[in-house]
């Protein structure tokens, strides 16, 4: 054996004073986050458990973005053709990847420096102020996602009245009937504890919205390739102004169906050191993303053209007759009760800020998570919330309406506005590189985006308002 040399005996030792560095700054790092989560509040404390892997983050990211408003892509491209349609995806798609790697940044950043951020609001009021937080981002996020609540139980009741009309198509059932049903279910899943309990719950939705969308894919094909569907006809419909309004409500509804607003709160469950799970995650949300929301526009764009329904479930019966479908009627039921499953667990997901702002409120931090204390206020405070949503889906079923608006004002500003400010204010990049010039750019762009498809979105409503009707059987 040879002796090592006096440079080897030194690297030697540097590195094991590395290693011991490393250890000492994760021992720190560990202690921080035993500290900060003696100190949390029963909101982050209950719901906003710091447990998970980053396969599980990929479960709440997938399911919390890959859901059923994606069958209404085909919809979005009979404003813009085959050309804008495809565009408006892809950068949909790299926008939003970017978008959440830079909030996850952002979060990686502050946790490092042993404040972790748990909510979006925690990120605008250390990055833009207080008042930002409470009275701007904090409301917003919790409309966008309180709306999203209301928009799946009104979906799962109409996907269940479809269901219902396919087995007995004289049946004297209404909407609202089913709306209520979905709200039941939705009464039990909303006891589920905390964010990362539901991951189980996640993966399968995670399978189940591979299925609807290989479901819905494979049956326009079929129609498509038939003699059955409708002849293929891609021309835009409308006068100028209804195509330039059209256009503008494309890019709500592909931004609505790219939008999550609850990136904070997904990195929030990840047990700590968080640095690279996030991007992980966001890898397997995004394969899910591409091989979901790509063949479904493209397929039932292809098959229906322009006249492509607002779900594309809805094109496989001829005329919307149930006696009368395009594919075989256990195909439909099966792709429907796919649905309306994923549908719950997307509702659960986006009621988890709710939930969160109501166990502050009213559970204590001191007291144990399944004591009576904190017991009955959470079945009780979580039962109000799913009712008042029932309730409001069952009332207002042309809720899609108002979602757009929803859209407009909050998916913009959370998902493609905030993540590029907060990047550029927490890191400071040089105005000469291209990184704050691409940023910029974005938040201008979709800033302008926002603002028109919200003035297209209430156009949109005083269109249709005539035919509005509380409890109405659509």
């Amino acid at each position: 054996m040879g002796t090592l040399a006096p440079n080897s005996i030194a690297a030697e030792a540097h590195d094991r004073n590395q290693d011991q560095v490393v250890d000492g700054n994760h021992a720190k790092v560990g202690q921080d986050d035993d500290e900060q989560q003696n100190q949390l509040d029963a909101g982050a404390k209950f719901v906003l458990k710091s447990k998970g892997s980053w396969v599980h983050c990929g479960y709440h990211l997938t399911t919390s973005i890959v859901a059923p408003p994606l069958l209404s892509l085909p919809y979005a491209f009979t404003f813009l053709g085959w050309t804008g349609g495809i565009i408006c995806l892809v950068i949909g798609a790299l926008v939003t990847f970017y978008s959440y790697n830079l909030i996850s940044l952002v979060l990686e950043h502050y946790a490092q420096l042993g404040h972790r951020q748990l909510r979006f609001r925690d990120m605008a009021r250390d990055i833009l102020g207080p008042k930002w937080g409470r009275y701007f981002v904090g409301p917003i996020q919790f409309m966008v996602c309180y709306g999203a609540v209301v928009a799946c139980t009104l979906l799962g009741g109409q996907c269940m009245k479809a269901v219902y009309m396919l087995t007995n198509p004289n049946g004297s059932m209404k909407l609202y009937e089913f709306v209520i049903i979905f709200g039941c279910f939705m009464l039990i899943l909303a006891q589920i504890p905390s964010f990362h309990s539901l991951r189980h719950i996640n993966l399968v939705s995670m399978i189940l919205c591979l299925a609807y969308s290989v479901c819905a894919t494979a049956a326009c094909i079929y129609i498509g390739n038939s003699s059955k569907g409708p002849p293929k006809d891609y021309s835009l419909k409308g006068n100028t102004e209804n195509q330039i309004f059209g256009i503008f409500n494309a890019n709500a509804i592909i931004a609505t169906t790219y939008g999550n607003g609850i990136i904070p709160e997904i990195q929030a469950t990840l047990a700590a050191p968080v640095k690279g799970k996030m991007f992980k995650g966001l890898c397997v949300c995004y394969t899910i993303v591409t091989m979901t929301f790509f063949s479904v526009a493209i397929s039932g764009y292809w098959a229906f053209g322009n006249q492509s329904e607002g779900l594309i479930l809805s094109n496989f019966l001829s005329d919307g007759n149930p006696l009368d479908p395009l594919v075989p009627k256990w195909f439909i039921f099966m792709t429907n009760i796919f649905t309306i499953f994923q549908l719950s667990a997307v509702g659960v997901v986006y009621l988890q800020p709710t939930n969160e702002v109501l166990e502050r409120a009213f559970a204590d931090p001191t007291r144990k998570e399944f004591s009576a204390r904190n017991v009955i206020p959470r079945v009780i405070s979580r039962s109000l919330s799913v009712i008042t949503a029932t309730t409001v889906a069952a009332m207002l079923p042309f809720f899609g309406d108002i979602n757009a608006v929803i859209g407009a004002f909050g998916f913009m500003p959370l998902d493609f506005i905030l993540p590029v400010v907060f990047f550029n204010l927490t890191f400071k990049p040089s105005k000469r590189s291209l990184v704050f010039w691409l940023n910029t750019t974005i938040a201008v762009v979709f800033s302008v985006m926002g603002v028109l498809a919200a003035i297209a979105a209430v156009r949109q409503i005083s269109l249709d308002a005539s035919s509005y009707k509380l409890f109405a059987n659509v």
